[in-house]
């Protein structure tokens, strides 16, 4: 079975999952791009406006993240894009519960997709994937290996756009990212 194929199989998992669907609303959010990717973006949760369309990072942090990913040289098809949690919260703010939850999923993508370096958008990411809350403001640009794969801190672009202070240093961070790409042997 292709990495599509399997990828396809792991949303149809997320739109059934109720615990993935509990205390939230919208479409499911399971996230897009290259099932080949290299590089993944992993943040928080859908916003408003991705949970009306099923798209993640399309709203106001969406246009942020991308414009600093083609910033870079890199393109859209050839990154993917997800959150640990795939449905709106209706409190907002995901839940311990839910983002542990979400790793059952957000894990399966990652052993489908196995990408090379995890960009992690912001601390809800960071405990997803490293297991433990992190101070962004302090770790930001900072590269942690972790099961054979770099993972990139910074912030979540969102953060990045309601604190201007941090816009810079998010942007300084995709400078980091830039450097690493030279490093990693890509699977194309």
């Amino acid at each position: 079975m292709d990495k599509r194929t399997k990828l396809a199989e792991i949303a149809e998992e997320i739109r059934k999952c109720r615990k993935c669907k509990a205390g939230k609303s919208g479409l499911s959010v399971p996230g897009e791009g290259n099932p080949d990717a290299d590089i993944m973006f992993v943040g928080e949760a859908p916003g408003k406006e991705e949970a009306k369309c099923g798209r993640p990072f399309i709203g106001r942090s969406g246009k942020l993240l991308r414009s600093a990913i083609t910033g870079i040289g890199l393109k859209e098809e050839d990154v993917f894009i997800t959150s640990p949690v795939k449905y709106l919260p209706d409190r907002g703010t995901p839940t311990d519960e839910d983002i542990f939850h979400g790793q059952v999923h957000l894990f399966r993508q990652l052993e489908v997709i196995s990408p090379k370096i995890i960009v992690l958008l912001g601390n809800t990411a960071c405990v997803a994937v490293l297991g433990n809350k992190t101070a962004v403001t302090r770790e930001h640009g900072k590269v942690i290996e972790k099961d054979g794969m770099k993972c990139l801190i910074t912030f979540h672009p969102a953060a990045a756009i309601r604190f201007q202070k941090f816009k810079g240093s998010f942007l300084e961070d995709f400078g980091v990212l830039r450097r690493m790409l030279q490093d990693v042997p890509t699977k194309r």
